[in-house]
């Protein structure tokens, strides 16, 4: 295996770190207080203004819509992309995703944030011709915001099969109902459509009961009950919210790849998406690192440099061995998917989605530690960095459900049933 990255990927990652340090760095701590202005006297989920110029200026210099799957980017890739008109193997992206986790608002500027992603993803590789140019070209464009809906408040959601919510066909139609939260996405006033999992058909086996339905989010029926926080924080200008579904009738049309589909969808979402998750925490967790090394080297205590008190070198080593450890697992799981497909790689992404969210929570933590009081507020980025790595030990699946698959298919070596 090979993780070197090709000459189109590292001429991409030069110009990605360049755009960062030129036009992000500068302008993101003005953007923080702005926000945090807004957030006391005003309203936080209409997007800065500032955040429009940087994807102007990004999309101008050709770094768009960067996750563009090599294999299903055909023409949008031309049309949408970056300049050179094609898209990017998962191992190729890795390094580009772990520069965006640097930053908050990053993964925005260049039209690379979740869940707007996986969505895309869906449509290129899943959707018909109609529902690619009702939904997938605005959101390639940037016109548009989307939402996934699958989480639900009265179940176990990291079983699916538990999912209560249905998506009933009916003649032409397809009726939606029940309630879902943690819908990442569907604050943002810009968000126009919401992929929903539901219940098709009870009867069918346990993992070709379920559909996908792009569900207008003006439709009648929806309604957003409320906007969630994380650890206090509503991560504004997407948001997390809990939303109901009351009667919702869209055509069948809106069904994607049809009824039953919606296990077989997610599978091949949620491996990419997982790499993509996993690279921005790298690179959170080395913005965090770096952070710990330059406060243990400018702070003094008790006559030292923090870095020469309390074990803090030890913890500086290790924090480095475990980022580097993770992101060669991350490309050990991209190439397996550019080689096989998910199913080739379904231990290796699960064993990330374990690893590199406790990685990066410990080193940002150490970090955290380093900074004493100020670690824990929004002077420095890290409380927002820690809740973040905190939420991925759930989102997508929780520890416990990736550590039983990675189970599973080690027994399975030896002859274990299911």
């Amino acid at each position: 295996m090979d993780f070197a990255p090709s000459e189109r990927a590292a001429d991409l990652t030069a110009r990605v770190a360049e755009f960062m340090a030129e036009e992000i760095a500068p302008v993101e701590p003005g953007y923080h207080r702005d926000l945090a202005d807004l957030r006391r006297s005003g309203d936080p989920w209409q997007p800065l203004s500032v955040l429009e110029e940087l994807k102007a200026k990004a999309r101008a210099r050709g770094l768009w819509n960067l996750f563009l799957p090599r294999e299903h980017a055909g023409d949008y890739a031309v049309r949408f992309g970056t300049d050179g008109g094609e898209g990017l193997s998962n191992v190729d992206y890795a390094p580009l995703a772990e520069l965006m986790g640097r930053s908050a608002i990053a993964p925005l500027v260049f039209n690379c944030n979740a869940p707007d992603t996986g969505n895309m993803e869906v449509l290129l590789r899943y959707g018909s011709p109609e529902q690619r140019r009702e939904w997938l070209e605005p959101l390639l464009d940037g016109r548009i915001r989307s939402a996934f809906t699958m989480t639900e408040p009265d179940v176990a959601s990291s079983d699916a099969t538990n999912m209560e919510a249905t998506a009933v066909v009916d003649g032409d139609e397809v009726v939606v109902n029940g309630r879902k939260w943690w819908s990442t996405g569907v604050g943002h006033p810009d968000c126009q459509v919401l992929v929903f999992m539901g219940l098709t058909d009870p009867e069918e086996d346990r993992h070709r009961r379920h559909s996908m339905v792009l569900v207008p989010r003006h439709a009648p029926g929806v309604k957003v009950e409320r906007m969630l926080d994380t650890m206090g924080v509503h991560d504004e200008p997407l948001g997390h919210g809990e939303v109901s579904f009351t009667d919702v009738r869209v055509p069948v049309a809106n069904i994607i790849s049809g009824p039953g589909e919606a296990f077989a969808i997610a599978q091949g979402r949620l491996g990419p998406g997982r790499v993509h998750h996993c690279m921005r925490l790298i690179g959170l967790a080395e913005l965090a690192l770096e952070l710990g090394c330059t406060r243990a080297l400018e702070r003094s205590a008790f006559g030292k440099p923090l870095a020469n008190l309390g074990g803090n070198r030890e913890r500086i080593a290790e924090a480095r061995i475990a980022i580097d450890q993770a992101r060669l697992l991350v490309l050990h799981a991209a190439w397996k998917l550019d080689v096989g497909g998910p199913l080739n790689a379904l231990s290796e992404v699960s064993q990330i989605k374990v690893a590199v969210p406790a990685m990066a929570q410990k080193v940002i933590d150490m970090a955290m530690q380093l900074h004493g009081g100020g670690g824990l507020s929004s002077d420095f980025p890290l409380a927002g960095a820690w809740t973040a790595a905190r939420a991925l030990r759930l989102a997508d699946g929780p520890d416990e459900v990736h550590r039983g698959v990675v189970a599973r298919l080690e027994l399975g070596k030896y002859g274990a049933a299911r």
